[in-house]
């Protein structure tokens, strides 16, 4: 199968930048250019809500080969900002496959990238950590792309939750579940949907601002909070409404974004982190037992925190209960009073490992035992 390639390039706010080529045009695209280390899974990457405004490297080699298909969407279209590969398959190898890659993203109007050294894009973002960046069309970049980039807003200081969360209430699962769960969609994956209800509750998912007296007003046995985009501290309106959920004992599960807005609520901080962590072999110590989990991770924001101490800054009332054993950065955390808790990783792991799913239960049994 030809196609017609035209060149394109990925241009850093640092100056670097890097040839490619593209069987699509498209306009002059800026994001936060950031890389993931899954090996498959693609589809599930580009349509997780946490990849707004975010050009996502694949550091595997060839990316599209199996296709894709409708039951592997985490939301109903791709939200990453663009998309960069060493090579883009041409061909959709797979039973399950109803189209390939390269032409559903530029359906969508989403710029895919190839041919682009994406082993040296990689370090020079681990070395250099996450930059915004410019993807266009062209054999060099031209000024205005560099005005663009110039211009581009920083991941510093951005509400991408508020743009990405669904704008009405909708309630998935049996009317008999043996739990009644509200969820705050920040930028929600499917999948923690299909997995809560797998494990007995009735699901009712609620946009990112909603008051807590509306939630409350529905009594329900659980509160969870979502993953999502941008940068935590930015969410001006979640601590005042997390704090007033919690004070109401109503047990609480956040994950990704959740996790960090947790934190901020209870007086913690939140820290960029130089490249973040994204992809499905994150290694994560549980500091209650000692296990080790093999995580899916999507995320470039950390609750601040001294590296061997199970103590949060500013947060007396919580206590550390994960790390990442990479770089010590905080992945779990608890009210050590309240029925509150939360995981940095993504325990719905879609595409991922499944070493977390048990915080789907243990959510479950916090619900089971609170008055």
């Amino acid at each position: 199968m030809s196609e017609r390639q035209l060149p394109a390039y990925v241009l850093l706010e640092d100056g670097t930048w890097y040839r490619g080529a593209t069987s699509a045009p498209f306009d002059v695209t800026t994001a936060e250019v950031v890389f993931t280390t899954n090996l498959s899974g693609y589809q599930e990457v580009f349509t997780d809500p946490s990849y707004a405004g975010q050009a996502v490297v694949l550091t595997a080699p060839m990316i599209g080969n199996y296709g894709i298909n409708p039951e592997d969407m985490e939301a109903p279209r791709p939200m990453v900002a663009g998309v960069v590969v060493r090579e883009l398959s041409r061909e959709a190898s797979s039973w399950r496959a109803t189209g390939r890659l390269g032409p559903w993203l530029g359906g969508f109007g989403i710029p895919v990238i190839s041919e682009v050294d994406t082993r040296r894009l990689t370090r020079q973002i681990r070395q250099r950590g996450a930059m915004q960046g410019v993807l266009a069309i062209g054999d060099e970049p031209s000024e205005e792309a560099r005005r663009v980039l110039a211009a581009a807003p920083r991941m510093e200081g951005l509400d991408l939750a508020s743009r990405v969360t669904c704008r009405t209430w909708e309630t998935v699962g049996p009317g008999d579940a043996s739990f009644k769960v509200v969820a705050y969609d920040f930028g929600m994956k499917r999948n923690i949907v299909r997995l809560l209800v797998a494990n007995g509750c009735q699901v009712t998912v609620v946009p990112s601002d909603t008051p807590a007296a509306a939630v409350l007003e529905r009594h329900p046995d659980g509160v969870f909070l979502s993953n999502g985009p941008g940068d935590p501290a930015a969410i001006a309106y979640a601590p005042a409404m997390l704090r007033e959920l919690a004070s109401s004992g109503t047990p609480i599960f956040g994950i990704c974004l959740g996790h960090q807005l947790l934190g901020l609520a209870f007086g913690a901080a939140t820290v960029k982190m130089p490249y973040g962590h994204r992809g499905g072999n994150h290694p994560v110590r549980d500091l209650r037992t000692g296990r080790v989990l093999i995580t899916s991770q999507n995320h470039g924001f950390a609750i601040q925190a001294e590296p061997g101490s199970t103590a949060v800054p500013g947060a007396p009332a919580l206590e550390v209960t994960h790390r990442n054993l990479n770089d010590h950065t905080v992945e779990g955390v608890r009210h050590l009073e309240l029925p509150v808790f939360a995981v940095q990783y993504h325990p719905e792991a879609s595409p991922g490992p499944h070493d977390a799913r048990h915080h789907f239960a243990e959510f479950v049994r916090l619900m089971s035992s609170t008055p």
